[in-house]
């Protein structure tokens, strides 16, 4: 009779799990992650050169604020589980914030409409802030309500599926945008302009809003669960309680370590999974450092990309699309490592997950030291474009007389490494030095004669400043000063940029800048003489009407028109090229170190969560995914503060710098990862709250244990022991989403 009521117990369960169907709602969450996903990767991959070449920020405040936007991004997941888990719940947490972050995408789209009235930066600002705290929020979500339409343990299989299309459209939306955004940017022109930012965040931007959309249309599919309570607020008690009993018992009762002294208050067995959580926390230390390392790629990298010649058999690849190439390797990279590259390893003795881990933080190391010889190279091959030192100074004397001139200064040998003799500048000519030792600002005297005696002598002053590059123009009313205008290490893939040097009658004009097919322009004149920089590929310069000089400087390059003369007798002029273009470098010479960055991601990342999934106590995996995300934050965090303090005097040595903290925080890792001890997933224990039992159980209470388990799982996998339901959380059970 008892097999009887048995096979047909074995029947009903075989029957229940047939009748469970696959939940039709998990479309709808999955096409919500790949418009979403489209959307911050597509804004997120030319945030950068907006902020440069539209706000016009230089290339270390871009990179703040890129990284605080980030750090932002991963700050507001704490935020969005506590509100789903202790309050809204996961469906009304994605929704509400959803629609913040559509706002918050529109506003940038907005924002990139070039009108006059329009305070841009201020706009756009709070467009990444709003988007900041939507993505942020609803990141410790979604992935989680898809594992809730999942009946368990029924379903196990399919939520396994669900997973892999789930990481499948996180990683399609972000192949896709980061191939589509540069290319809407840089090939579509719009309101006038050479670009379309504007379009290139309002694709993304559209597909938010249909992500929401998408979103709501599944509510009458999905499974809704009520809020269940965060762990992090019984981590947060057992802390406060343990400080609490640490200053009124430490004397009268000691306890053999902090927690201890919350085991009255919160039970045995918060104390000991609090305990476990700490031996876990400990090893992410060291984990700030590879997320600084990693999220350079879109910012750091993407400038290095700029400064590159993208042609490559025949097409024409754009700065920002290099970060395509990461969710690429990856896709190819995780069975390539599953079914070659771990089996290699694990011959020579690295099978453990902390070892992986080292691996990881040696590969991103590797990533930047070539990152940093690849910049060097460039930097060589411009090494006339700005100071390299905050002690040196640039100055140039351009002569736009018709005389050749002769001049003498109070230039000290020890600050200039010009012979004297040499002192001349021929008619439309510069004379340069790039050498001087400045250490503070100082100005001189300055006499140029003609020997010839046709042209009047000039007199002045020239006052130089360490780290700036000055110029000096001799025309007809004496020496005019100016700043020649470089910011930064040009950019092979940025139109030339031109600058005239004027020394005509002043009754003589307009003066026309005359471009490819019908552009003319005004060309805006200080003191008559220089104009202002001009993005310019070639033309001619027209006087009255007459062209008086033509050019066809190469891109990349920095250069100055010289004119002399006047209507009567006629017009001479000479292209002089100020900084030449950057040696070509293709942009290929960047795979290398993606592919040492994809590899690390995949060794750390992958491994880390697995690794903390596995050893952490079951109620804290929500509170151990808290802490990875903010080491995200926190990585970010010191790629800002090593910017904003400028710790390298260059780009080469700021990539050498972040190399060399890795391979230091590397060797931190090994040391705290010395004795870990691994936990046997086969005997997790159950701490009885009887407070008795502080610390590690007996074999015996293990086994007894692990046998009254099964009566104590629900149907969601989770525990229902009493006292403990107000901290307990799904969010996290079943989240294998981003790395």
């Amino acid at each position: 009779m008892a097999f009887i009521t048995h096979a047909v117990g074995i029947e009903k369960c075989k029957s229940a799990k047939e009748l469970v169907a696959y939940p039709k709602s998990v479309g709808f969450i999955i096409s919500n992650e790949f418009c979403e996903r489209f959307n911050y990767y597509g804004m997120r991959t030319i945030l950068v050169l907006y902020l440069t070449n539209k706000l016009g920020y230089n290339e270390e405040t871009s990179t703040v604020l890129f990284h605080v936007f980030t750090m932002l991004v991963y700050i507001f997941p704490l935020i969005g589980a506590l509100l789903a888990d202790g309050w809204l719940g996961k469906y009304k947490t994605i929704l509400y914030l959803s629609m913040v972050y559509s706002v918050g995408a529109l506003i940038v789209s907005f924002g990139a409409i070039p009108l006059s009235a329009m305070p841009t930066k201020a706009v756009t600002i709070l467009g990444l802030i709003l988007i900041a705290m939507g993505t942020g929020g609803i990141k410790p979500c979604v992935s989680a309500f898809g594992g809730d339409q999942f009946v368990l343990p029924q379903q196990t299989m399919q939520l396994a599926k669900f997973f892999s299309l789930f990481y499948f459209a996180i990683n399609a939306g972000s192949m896709i945008s980061t191939t589509v955004t540069p290319i809407l940017r840089a090939d579509v022109h719009c309101f006038g302009e050479d670009d379309c930012f504007s379009l290139a965040f309002g694709i993304p931007a559209i597909l938010m809003i249909v992500s929401v959309v998408i979103f709501v249309a599944g509510k009458k599919r999905y499974q809704i669960n009520e809020p269940t309570g965060n762990m992090i607020f019984g981590v947060s008690q057992c802390i406060m309680d343990a400080f609490k009993g640490w200053r009124k018992f430490r004397k009268t009762d000691p306890m053999p370590s902090f927690l201890d002294y919350a085991r009255h208050s919160v039970g045995a067995k918060m104390v000991h999974e609090t305990k476990s959580l700490a031996r876990i926390l400990i090893l992410y230390l060291p984990f700030p450092i590879f997320w600084a390392l990693f999220d350079q790629q879109g910012s750091r990298w993407t400038f290095q990309a700029t400064r590159m010649d993208g042609l490559v058999l025949g097409f024409q690849i754009k700065p920002d699309q290099m970060q395509v190439v990461n969710p690429l390797l990856i896709l190819a990279f995780i069975p390539l490592f599953d079914y070659i590259i771990y089996p290699l390893l694990a011959k020579v003795g690295l099978r453990r997950p902390l070892q992986k881990l080292t691996v990881g933080l040696l590969l991103a190391a590797l990533g930047f030291f070539m990152s940093a010889a690849l910049e060097m190279k460039m930097e060589q091959a411009a090494s006339g474009a700005l100071p390299n030192s905050p002690q040196n100074a640039h100055l140039r004397l351009y002569n736009g007389m018709p005389c050749r001139y002769e001049f003498i200064s109070n230039l000290s040998p020890r600050t200039s490494a010009q012979d004297p003799s040499s002192r001349s500048i021929d008619p439309l000519h510069m004379w340069s030095d790039l050498s001087l030792v400045v250490k503070e600002p100082t100005q001189y005297t300055f006499t140029a004669h003609d020997p010839a005696g046709k042209c009047a002598k000039i007199q002045g002053r020239i006052h130089l400043r360490p780290g700036k590059a000055t110029s000096y123009f001799l025309d007809d009313n004496g020496l005019q000063e100016f700043d020649d205008g470089l910011k930064s290490v040009p950019n092979i893939n940025s139109p030339p940029l031109l600058r005239a040097l004027i020394n005509t009658p002043k009754h003589e004009g307009p003066i026309m800048l005359k471009g490819s097919g019908d552009w003319l322009q005004p060309l805006s004149m200080e003191n008559r003489s220089i104009s202002e920089l001009h993005k310019v590929g070639f033309g001619e310069l027209n006087i009255n009407g007459k062209r008086a000089a033509s050019f066809q400087p190469k891109n990349g390059g920095l250069y100055s028109l010289l004119v002399n003369g006047d209507a009567a007798l006629g017009y001479a002029y000479n292209l002089l090229e100020v900084v030449p273009p950057p040696t070509a470098v293709s942009i290929l010479w960047q795979l290398p170190q993606i592919i040492a960055m994809t590899a690390a991601e995949i060794m750390f990342s992958v491994t880390g969560l697995e690794f903390s999934f596995t050893q952490a106590p079951q109620s804290m995996k929500s509170v151990l995914q808290a802490c990875w995300l903010l080491s995200v934050a926190i990585g970010n965090m010191i790629v800002v503060l090593i910017a904003e303090f400028k710790l390298a005097s260059s780009q080469s040595g700021e990539f050498t710098l972040f190399a060399c903290l890795m391979l230091v925080d590397m060797v931190l890792f090994l040391w705290l990862a010395r004795n870990y001890q691994y936990k046997d997933q086969t005997q997790e224990s159950e701490i009885p709250d009887d407070g008795k039992s502080v610390g590690k159980p007996q074999t015996s209470e293990i086994t007894s244990q692990s046998k009254d388990q099964s009566k104590l799982r629900q149907e969601g996998g989770m525990y229902s022991e009493p006292g403990y339901g107000s901290y307990r959380n799904n969010a996290y059970e079943n989240d294998f989403s981003e790395a």
